[in-house]
């Protein structure tokens, strides 16, 4: 990826006082540089002390020649991303070890009270313009991000009449081309009505067949358990912008991201060793996995007020996901809704759908203070924002407690320049949360635990258990201070401290109340606790992760070669793991280490080079007795090192080639105090793309996994510690042209 000079914002909170991510029009590109207008105010990337990378459009083109998957991108071009586990979902994706923040258009879409990971892959990358990757924790938009923040910054609105792009395409499996075949088809129109409106929209629909490994063999709907596959999907996406300049500083823009998925599995899975695949004797029964997701925002800008320039952003989100139906199996699954039949414990109510609604105003100011110190600069402001969830079973039950919270947060961020070479950054952002918790009846669970016997585990009922409820109040906050220094001409080394916090998993931890031989009766007395038993909330609260990062670096250019080099340092107290042989979440002390560096070399003006290499590594207190004794999981860390190296030649005649190499290393690490190995293998995989112009378009063809190498999809695995193979050979062919 090359280097590149943005204007990017910062935010109290964000990790090494680093940029937030762009909403607004971008200024004017100065010289050959991309510049980029950041969240909360602008700034040159001389004075970001953190890591920042800017995925453009031309490199969104090029991977979508190869790939619609956001996840598989990003993998590819940031270092700090782990690999992709090649489905719908963002399952044991992360950023750095740690959970990713996503954005579109600067409005956050997860769903932080229960942190299910099902958005990322349904961002449809035609309707992007680039994708902002700011490194390291970060309080900026509240809680969730403690290793990074990705925003997808949407195509912008044109001057003039409707400018179209239509793209399409069909994807398919060498394996088998007629059932593997997967068509997607995008237009997007943009333009201004004279001395009015300006509009960006784009609509596009994407299909799945069946996915195959690279053996040819036919790989699972539900190969991480719940969180849906890549086969056998319907996707649709829309997106739409609409502004208005009310004068030259005066601007308001307004909004929508729609995203609707209905996949529908053919067969359960066999969760049994060697590796996850469809059980054929097991027709699905359950309802089809869905997504409907909406996201609205309403922004007013004023460049020209008495106290600088304002943005007042005020969103919504409606957020409704339907997970995968899955059967008990050890270990693999070993808690489930009961059905009271001990031969088939699976109650169709196992099946789940969550619900939720956030909104929120977030003000900004951007104050010059020249007045004071030439260069002198103040960004503050404060954020509101409310948030409901609930998660149901098919029978209408809640499986967690309904939660409510209100979150109020103000910050204040100072720039202070010392000579022409020296910029000091720092701030504060402080935010308190009321969390209302609604009591509920823990649905009657059938579990298993690891036992010597000949199945080599043992099963027990966990009747329903009443969970009480309450109000909670608790405030965080965070700080951040840093500096760059410009070392020669086009080179700047950047370092500095910051923290973020995300709330724990509060809807898994409740899920599980109970989750305790104290609480369980044989499968014979399914109903042998107490009449009136209840489990309180405040005994079984997770608490709320502090993470303290630590980035330091050098980035530039020098002649035809630019990059960045850097290393990290990751801490945090109230780490959360999640151990999928016992269904068990704890906190621990956990630090997390890396270096990561980009770097391009326009060889000649024809042939261009590209290198990514990332390493991260973690441990944690396995017994809370303040030592860091293990390693981290393979949920949280996977493969330890990733590296892409590329080329592509662009012909006197048009016609472009683009080799890439992807790899990434294996994993035996000792993960708790009893030596337990969960061993990964590394592997390594070549794509090639081709494009060519026609009739005023681009035609293109591309085979990913270009040798079908059969290969331990790192990621996947590690979710249930179970073997999930990695996609073989896909070939894809399509045209896109612009009118």
């Amino acid at each position: 990826m090359r280097y590149v000079r943005l204007v990017a914002a910062l935010g109290a909170g964000t990790a090494l006082a680093g940029p937030v991510l762009a909403q607004t029009a971008a200024p004017t590109v100065a010289l050959d540089e991309l510049s980029v207008t950041a969240a909360r105010a602008p700034r040159p990337v001389e004075q970001i002390p953190q890591s920042v990378q800017i995925v453009d459009r031309d490199q969104i083109r090029q991977q979508l020649a190869l790939t619609s998957s956001p996840s598989a991108v990003l993998s590819k071009l940031v270092p700090g991303f782990s690999a992709p586990n090649g489905t719908i979902s963002s399952a044991s994706e992360s950023f750095r070890g740690r959970n990713l923040l996503v954005l579109i258009d600067g409005v956050p879409v997860n769903t932080p009270l229960r942190d299910v990971s099902r958005i990322l892959n349904l961002i449809d990358l035609n309707s992007v313009e680039r994708i902002e990757v700011v490194a390291g924790a970060s309080s900026l938009y509240s809680a969730g991000a403690t290793g990074g923040t990705v925003n997808f910054i949407t195509r912008r609105p044109t001057d003039g009449t409707p400018i179209v792009t239509v793209n399409t395409a069909l994807r398919t499996f060498t394996a088998d081309p007629v059932h593997g075949l997967a068509p997607e088809t995008s237009i997007s129109v943009t333009g201004k009505v004279p001395d009015g409106v300006d509009y960006a929209f784009t609509g596009s629909g994407r299909f799945a067949a069946r996915t195959y490994d690279g053996k040819g063999r036919e790989m699972a709907s539900d190969g991480q358990l719940g969180q849906g596959g890549g086969d056998r999907f319907q996707l649709g996406n829309i997106n739409l912008r609409l502004g208005y300049d009310l004068d030259l500083a005066k601007r308001i823009e307004f909004g929508l991201t729609q995203i609707l998925l209905n996949q529908d599995p053919r067969y359960l899975t066999d969760y049994s060793a060697p590796f996850a695949r469809p059980n054929y004797a097991r027709l699905y029964p359950g309802l089809p996995v869905a997504e409907d997701t909406r996201s609205l925002y309403l922004r007013y800008t004023d460049r020209d007020t008495p106290l600088g320039s304002l943005s007042l952003l005020g969103f919504y989100n409606d957020i409704n996901k339907r997970f995968n139906y899955s059967e008990f199996s050890y270990p693999a699954n070993p808690f489930v809704t009961y059905s009271l039949n001990p031969a088939s414990p699976t109650s169709l109510a196992n099946q789940t759908a969550l619900a939720t609604e956030r909104g929120g105003i977030n003000l900004t100011f951007d104050t010059d203070l020249g007045v004071l110190l030439p260069g002198m600069r103040l960004t503050w402001g404060s954020d509101v924002i409310s948030e409901s969830t609930r998660q149901r079973a098919r029978d209408g039950a809640d499986v967690f407690t309904p939660l409510q919270q209100n979150s109020y947060a103000g910050f204040a961020l100072l720039q202070i320049p010392v000579g022409e070479r020296l910029t000091l950054r720092g701030g504060m952002r402080y935010e308190h949360f009321d969390l209302d918790v609604t009591g509920f009846s823990r649905p009657t669970t059938f579990a298993a635990t690891a036992a010597r016997n000949a199945l080599g585990y043992s099963t027990f009922v966990l009747p329903a258990i009443n969970v009480t409820g309450g109000r909670f109040s608790y405030a965080a906050p965070t700080f951040n201070a840093g500096a760059t220094f410009n070392l020669l001409p086009g080179i700047d080394l950047y370092g500095g401290f910051s923290q973020g916090y995300a709330l724990a998993d509060i809807g898994a931890f409740t899920r599980r109340a109970g989750l305790s031989l104290a609480y369980a009766c044989p499968v014979a007395r399914p109903f042998c606790l107490p009449a009136g038993t209840t489990i309180a909330y405040s005994s079984i609260a997770p608490q709320a992760q502090i993470v303290n990062s630590y980035d330091f670096g050098v980035r530039g250019r020098s002649g035809i070669f630019s990059g960045s080099l850097g290393g990290f340092v990751s801490t945090s107290d109230e780490g959360t793991t999640f151990d999928p042989l016992t269904n068990r979440l704890s906190q621990q002390k956990e630090m997390i280490y890396g270096v990561e560096f980009v770097g391009s070399a326009q060889v000649t003006e024809q042939l261009s080079l590209g290198t990514v290499l990332g390493y991260r590594e973690g441990r944690y207190d396995t017994n809370r007795d303040g030592r860091l004794d293990s390693y981290l999981p393979n949920n949280r860390i996977g493969a330890p090192f990733r590296a892409t190296v590329s080329g592509t030649y662009l012909f006197e005649n048009g016609v472009s080639v683009r080799l890439e190499g992807e790899g990434f290393s294996g994993r035996d690490a000792r993960i708790d105090l009893a030596g337990t190995r969960y061993r990964l293998k590394d592997a390594f995989t070549v794509n090639a793309a081709v494009g060519a112009p026609l009739a005023g378009g681009e035609l293109y063809a591309s085979v990913d996994n270009l040798f079908d190498v059969a290969y331990w999809n790192p990621t996947a695995t590690s979710v249930r510690n179970l073997t999930v193979y990695g996609l073989g050979r896909t070939v894809t062919v399509g045209y896109r042209k612009t009118f």
